[in-house]
């Protein structure tokens, strides 16, 4: 139902979807860039339902509790819950906590925001990096770009270990790619 909805919104705003996932691949961590605007959310999650692609995205466990709980399960909210197992355990890393949601699922797209910030950043956060190396999953290199009015998927990154080299190829794809407020987004210039 809601597939055929996202295509007519797109079609009436002039959007288009790049259908650039490769085939078969069921489990990664999707960058959702540029973010810089809350209508980000809106034509992203539309341009995934077209896809097919279920993206998922991270709160804390506290947010799927009543009122909001079914919304934000709903839009597609997976809870991380980083409690000890055992009294007298370390509390895990978000890094731990989200490779564990890959250990657990077989299919898993969650998506972030490595800008963490609608507002202007020139260095992101790379816990997305440190996660998908120790899950062994790709990295997916979802895109809004509002000069084309086109939402997708622009490719995979497949981490090598060399963490620089790596984060130079995703910062090299995102260069051209144009938000809402422009002004507001900058690749990682650290990098």
């Amino acid at each position: 139902m809601l597939r055929p909805l996202a295509a007519l919104i797109f079609k009436l705003t002039d959007w288009s979807v790049n259908w650039n996932l490769p085939e078969g691949v069921h489990r990664c961590v999707m960058i959702a860039a540029p973010h810089t605007s809350n209508w980000d959310l809106f034509y992203a999650r539309l341009a995934f339902y077209q896809m097919r692609i279920p993206l998922r995205f991270t709160v804390k466990k506290e947010w799927l509790r009543f009122p909001v709980g079914d919304l934000m399960r709903a839009l597609g909210a997976i809870g991380i819950d980083r409690t000890p197992k055992n009294p007298g355990d370390e509390r895990p890393s978000m890094t731990d906590a989200m490779a564990q949601l890959f250990a657990d699922n077989d299919r898993l797209v969650v998506m972030v925001t490595p800008e963490g910030t609608r507002k202007l950043r020139t260095e992101w956060k790379t816990g997305f990096y440190y996660v998908a190396v120790k899950a062994g999953v790709p990295v997916g290199l979802g895109y809004l770009d509002y000069k084309k009015k086109e939402a997708g998927v622009g490719k995979m990154v497949y981490p090598s270990g060399d963490r620089d080299k790596d984060l130079r190829e995703i910062m090299d794809f995102y260069r051209p790619i144009v938000g809402k407020h422009p002004e507001k987004f900058s690749v990682d210039i650290t990098v």
